[in-house]
């Protein structure tokens, strides 16, 4: 995590040129405001980024999911039109033969009169059959109507819920790029001694946390991974150096969930792709027996997660300006751990 703030830093100040121009230049903070103090809003900001950026990835999700049932509706509503095309031509076919033959004698009187009785029994038989088979055709008419009638209500109700999706994810993309914005500004007003203090204190704190969590026993002892673990890990690994991109999955780029996500669908375990369901979703395990391949989920609301992969440490993709990396577990507040390939019997 060294020189993590300086290295985000040159980045805000690129894209502030590029990006903010002519947004006026920030005041220097006030010389009142403390280290701690610029540390303290710059993970808020960080915090409220990654929040924004996990419902656009929900919502994204939710999304992909929904145009799959517009898409599965409008082919169903297809195939029913072209059934109802079919029960009305041969309806139409029926109705032609029934004018036709409305003239002629009914068939009881057919077989009183007929000098062959049996013969006429027969014809009576395919009367029948002819009867019923109107009668089908007139129930599939109805069933064709019907279904039809329920699938274009259905694809109408499908399409309104897609355009509801496609705006909330508008929204939640403006809110990670309003995010960034502010991350950016306040990055840069900090001089270089600024964000070097920033940075030591950050680290300081992540060295306390991780401490803390060895003197109380809670970091894990060494276990080896399932072949499904050893395969996400392996794949999480490979992209150290990668950098951070909101609502990535890769293979160019990630976010937090995207990589974790992506490394255990590699491992042929497909899981949630937010942090917050991979957090709701999978089976929790403490801290203490976490085996490579299990997750960290960080924060109250669960808006960041990591892939423990042994000795205190995790692989993640840690958030804007950075790349994934290899960080100590207690990098950021822990909610809890979870575990992808559970297998333990249920009962």
């Amino acid at each position: 995590m060294s020189g993590r703030l300086l290295r985000l830093a040159c980045t805000a100040a690129v894209v502030a040129q590029a990006v903010l121009a002519p947004v006026p230049a920030v005041a220097a903070p006030a010389p009142e405001r403390s280290v701690s103090q610029l540390l303290t809003d710059l993970q808020r900001l960080y915090r409220q980024t990654e929040q924004a950026t996990e419902s656009y990835n929900a919502t994204a999700e939710q999304l992909r999911r929904q145009r799959a049932e517009v898409a599965r509706l409008d082919g169903e509503l297809a195939r029913a039109r072209l059934a109802l095309r079919g029960s009305r031509t041969d309806a139409g076919r029926l109705a032609r033969q029934q004018y036709q033959s409305s003239g002629g004698l009914g068939p009881y009187v057919r077989v009183l009169l007929a000098p062959d009785p049996q013969h006429a029994l027969d014809e009576g038989h395919v009367i029948g059959e002819l009867s019923r088979q109107r009668a089908r055709t007139v129930a599939r008419l109805t069933t064709a109507e019907k279904r039809k009638d329920v699938l274009a209500r259905e694809a109408r109700e499908a399409l309104d819920t897609q355009l509801t999706l496609a705006g909330r994810q508008r929204r939640a993309r403006d809110d990670v790029r309003a995010g960034l914005d502010e991350v950016e500004r306040l990055l840069a007003s900090l001089t270089p001694a600024q964000l070097a203090a920033v940075s030591r204190l950050e680290e300081q704190g992540v060295s306390e946390a991780q401490q803390r969590l060895g003197t109380a026993g809670a970091l894990p002892e060494d276990r080896p991974a399932s072949p499904a673990g050893d395969r996400a890990v392996s794949y999480a690994l490979d992209q150290l150096g990668k950098p951070y991109q909101w609502g990535a999955q890769g293979p160019a780029a990630y976010d937090c969930s995207g990589l974790t996500s992506r490394a255990w669908e590699r491992a042929g375990t497909p899981i949630p792709r937010t942090s917050q369901e991979q957090w709701r979703q999978l089976e929790r395990v403490p801290l203490r027996q976490l085996r490579p391949g299990d997750l960290v989920v960080y924060f109250p609301e669960a808006t960041h997660v990591a892939m423990y992969v042994g000795d205190g440490k995790v692989v993640q993709a840690p958030r804007p300006g950075e790349r994934v990396q290899v960080s100590p577990l207690a990098s950021y507040p822990v909610l809890g751990a979870v575990r992808p390939d559970d297998t333990r019997p249920r009962g």
